[in-house]
């Protein structure tokens, strides 16, 4: 599950001959904090769905911008103390004795809903800080 966006690295491109490799890693670290906040939003209300206690909801957390393979990323996770991070793949994917619960696919239906507005986030953080 990732969102691809096309176009940005000719950008960041011609921002980093102009500006530096610095400023590019700062361009594209902010528009990735923003854009994580836009799938936040709607990653809480696909959650919403079949919330319970709402630690599921509460426990939603981000990294900070991270490079793997000289791509720049975040991820997303759950932290905290009613310890989330353990059902979540259940919730998700399901199980043998409940293979569809309430909740299934959650997660991707959430980063469906919010490419469009993902794509222009990043686009407008960038524009922003150009």
């Amino acid at each position: 599950m990732s969102v691809e966006i096309r176009g940005i690295s000719e950008v960041l491109a011609n921002i980093q001959s102009q500006l530096g490799a610095q400023a590019v890693e700062r361009i594209s670290d902010q528009a990735l904090r923003d854009a994580s906040l836009v799938f936040k939003s709607s990653l809480i209300s696909q959650l919403e769905t079949f919330k319970d206690t709402g630690a599921t909801v509460d426990e939603v957390t981000f990294t900070e911008p991270y490079s793997v393979n000289g791509v720049r990323t975040i991820t997303v996770h759950w932290k905290g103390p009613k310890g989330r991070y353990r059902v979540i793949h259940l919730n998700e994917y399901g199980t043998v004795k409940n293979p569809n619960p309430r909740g299934k696919g959650a997660i991707a239906r959430a980063l469906q809903a919010s490419e469009a507005a993902y794509k222009r986030a990043i686009a407008e953080s960038i524009g922003r800080s150009i």
